[in-house]
């Protein structure tokens, strides 16, 4: 491949398999990390290079043989909004614990009564400050001063403790709303007292224990190894020669100490036992530097599909090391697209695969070749819908962790958009105001974006850190592509 930049002369990338921009380290990105303590990626990407004369020479690899696809520079992306604070960088995470939680320690027990005050003080600074000790653990392992290996263990009770929380959020709404309601039927009623039981010690401590067992059994679910799921996706403007075609979903698989080898290979023989056609991963297939999690990830090595294993990064390959990951994807086997087309030849048709970079581009990790240096691509949908239209595909399916950007990425003639990350919202009934609304509405299942269908996996794993799953279960997602509409 060849690369030109600003002023620089041609030099040479060598990669294997497919070759893109992901092997391109470009200098005239400046990226502006906005926002941490609201817990969003607001990263902006400004150019230096105000002539934009760089060149990229993409090829694309088919059954037909190679095709050389030119591609325009990237085009500025536009602010990124975050996800939930559990799914925030790992910097804002730790301010706003510090700002939240405390508060949130206050809430739970400042209106108490019959609670001696030095009671009240212990019950609040005991609360606080194992809800703020997840974060901190993630600010010791962003600052290098623990290696993930020994952090994994510490944070499946971390993401319990943060479980936990969150049920008890859903128990003050609901309790200071009883509160009040009973406050003023008191006040019309002439002296009726019963909603001061509502802020009962009692009452509260059965509160706090029934949302410590629901946690702790979340947190046992969420360990668990998934199950294949087969769903069809009706799509009208399908080709006959894909209706049928079946895609296997592995999405946040997180490998990792907790999710190990083990469990990894249970994923891989379970894919295999459906019989997909054609396996995609898109995103967050691990957790950790490539010196700790290698091994768990090891697994993956075995799968197999007629039409090959293909996969997109996420945002936790960003915080692992972009580049030594992606690297040890391809050592492994695996395809990997990062705004980057493959066009696969299925029963004469032509299918553009797809995937693109993630949003948290711009963030910096320990583990990068120099940690100061960020490491990866942004996503550039406009760079792969140009790809798949110079191939002349009959359909284009899109690998996009994050589905957030899925109204944009209809624009550009996206057919079918596979993505992830959210972790179908971990908490049925809450996921609606919990994740919803930092991924524009989508959490989990099959969305009309547009005239574009999108497919939100629940994922095969699930990050340590928040490892809860109350009535969200994970999937090995089984897509059979049919051509037609729903009836």
């Amino acid at each position: 491949m060849e690369v030109r930049r600003c002023g620089a002369k041609p030099r040479r990338l060598l990669a294997r398999g497919p070759v893109g921009i992901h092997g391109h380290r470009s200098a005239g990105y400046a990226p502006r990390l906005l926002g941490y303590a609201l817990g969003r990626d607001t990263a902006q990407y400004p150019t230096a290079c105000k002539a934009l004369k760089r060149t990229v020479i993409l090829r694309t690899f088919s059954a037909g043989g190679a095709r050389p696809l030119v591609a325009a520079p990237p085009p500025t992306p536009a602010p990124y909004a975050g996800a939930a604070f559990f799914f925030a960088p790992r910097l804002s995470m730790v301010s706003l614990a510090a700002l939240v939680i405390p508060l949130l320690a206050v809430w739970l027990w400042g209106p108490v009564r019959g609670m001696s005050r030095r009671a009240r003080l212990v019950a609040i600074a005991l609360t606080a400050l194992l809800g703020v000790t997840p974060a901190l653990l993630l600010k010791l392992l962003q600052a290098g001063a623990m290696d993930y290996a020994t952090l994994a263990y510490l944070q499946v009770p971390g993401g319990w403790v943060l479980g936990t929380l969150v049920l008890i959020i859903a128990f003050l709404l609901a309790r200071d709303a009883a509160w009040l309601a009973a406050r003023a039927a008191a006040l019309m009623g002439g002296g009726d007292t019963w909603h001061l039981r509502l802020r009962s010690r009692r009452l509260t401590g059965t509160a706090v224990a029934l949302a410590l067992g629901a946690a702790g059994f979340g947190t046992a679910q969420g360990l668990q190894p998934p199950t294949v799921r087969e769903q069809v996706v009706h799509l009208p403007q399908l080709p006959e020669a894909l209706d049928g075609l079946r895609v296997a979903v592995l999405a946040d698989i997180h490998a990792s100490p907790i999710n190990h080898t083990a469990y990894v290979q249970s994923v891989v023989e379970r894919t295999h036992a459906a019989r997909p056609d054609l396996i995609v991963l898109p995103g967050d297939l691990v957790d950790g530097d490539v010196g700790s999690s290698a091994a768990f990830v090891a697994p993956l090595a075995q799968l197999r599909a007629p039409h090959g294993v293909w996969a997109a990064p996420g945002n936790h390959e960003y915080y692992g090391g972009y580049n030594a990951w992606m690297a040890e994807f391809r050592r492994l086997g695996l395809g990997v697209l990062a705004n980057q087309t493959q066009v696969l030849q299925v029963n004469g048709a032509r299918l553009a695969l797809s995937g693109v970079g993630d949003p948290v581009y711009g963030r910096t990790s320990h583990h990068n070749a120099d940690p100061r240096v960020p490491e990866g691509v942004p996503p550039d949908v406009p760079a792969v819908a140009r790809q798949a239209r110079a191939a002349q595909a009959d359909f284009h399916l899109l690998l996009a962790h994050q589905p957030k950007l899925a109204r944009d990425n209809a624009a550009h003639g996206v057919d079918l958009q596979v993505s992830g990350h959210t972790h179908g919202g971990l908490i049925s009934g809450m996921d609606r105001w919990l994740v919803a609304p930092f991924n524009n509405g989508f959490v989990r299942g099959q969305y009309d974006v547009d005239g574009m269908r999108l497919f939100v996996s629940a994922g095969a794993g699930l990050w340590a850190g928040f490892a809860v799953r109350l009535g969200v279960q994970p999937h090995i997602d089984l897509l059979v592509l049919r051509r037609g509409t729903a009836s």
